[in-house]
């Protein structure tokens, strides 16, 4: 039994996170950010939930960059093949479960 703190957890670089668990090869990660990730498409699907701060969340779909702004509390579920990259506005605690090993 562990106790995370979302919205204070700090990493000691952008996208730095602590393992919460790992269910039969689906991860489920705690990330600060004050950094834009990269773009990039998971193997497999993803769940992005914001728990403090806010996201611009990019993606792709059909080759059309579209845009939106991920408040706390808000999720963002990238399907299969879906191409994607997190610009937090400031710093950002984000929960991220995904396969194991995905980009």
């Amino acid at each position: 039994m562990k106790i995370f703190r979302g919205s204070t957890f700090k990493a000691d670089r952008p996208w730095g996170a602590e393992d919460i668990a790992n269910m039969g090869g689906i991860t489920t990660r705690l990330h600060w950010t004050d950094e834009p990730y990269k773009w990039h498409v998971n193997d497999g699907e993803e769940v992005f939930a914001v728990l403090n701060g806010r996201v611009e969340m990019r993606y792709r779909l059909s080759g059309v960059e579209h845009s939106t702004i991920l408040e706390t509390g808000d999720v963002f579920y990238a399907s299969i093949g879906t191409e994607h990259v997190a610009h937090p506005v400031g710093e950002a605690r984000v929960l991220v479960i995904e396969r194991e090993g995905s980009v």
